[in-house]
């Protein structure tokens, strides 16, 4: 008898899967790997100078979710720039994966670290793109234009981009912005 419920509670598991991975977009012209890779991008963890600023723009605006807030006593040398004994505080964020894809902001508080001065407003070697999706783009740009210390680079425009693998062209309603940290955000919205 448990080992019938098993299989029928381990069937359903298996069902929602594979019906989730169905379900789970995909750009056109990719196809899904027919063996998984041995590495998922789970996180990227930026430090910034003010996590509660940082929230108006990943929380308030982006629309992720907080999943974790918690302060961190540095026990290692694990943290970036960590010094055993410093503190933290590391906020996690999600969007529509509850695995792959979320952000971290984490806040060195105790000391802070130094004030590194404005940051580059153009891309160098070692910078980084985040480029991030949502159903409503010009709505959420106009919501980013008023946080403080968000710079733009591009309004709110239609680009088209080469199709994958012989697919269609890739329409694109977005903007470009630096965080207040000086990430540099694509906030896209893909129209077909």
């Amino acid at each position: 008898m448990m080992q019938r419920l098993l299989l029928l509670v381990l069937g359903a598991v298996l069902s929602a899967g594979a019906l989730r991975a169905a379900e789970t977009p995909r750009a056109q012209g990719v196809e899904a790997p027919a063996e998984r890779v041995p590495t998922d991008i789970r996180r990227l963890t930026i430090l910034v100078r003010d996590i509660d600023r940082s929230l108006k723009l990943y929380r308030d605006v982006l629309g992720l979710n907080v999943n974790y807030d918690a302060s961190i006593t540095v026990s290692g040398v694990a943290l970036p720039a960590g010094v055993p004994g410093n503190k933290t505080r590391l906020v996690l964020l999600n969007g529509n994966d509850p695995w792959i894809g979320w952000i971290g902001l984490m806040q060195y508080t105790d000391p802070p670290l130094p004030d590194p001065g404005p940051f580059p407003r153009r891309l160098g070697l070692g910078g980084h793109v985040l480029v991030v999706n949502t159903d409503d783009a010009e709505k959420r740009c106009a919501m980013a234009r008023k946080v403080p210390g968000v710079v733009f680079t591009a309004e709110p425009r239609l680009q088209v981009y080469e199709g994958r693998n012989g697919a269609p062209p890739i329409r694109v309603m977005g903007c470009n912005f630096f965080d207040p940290d000086g990430t540099f955000i694509e906030l896209n919205q893909i129209l077909n």
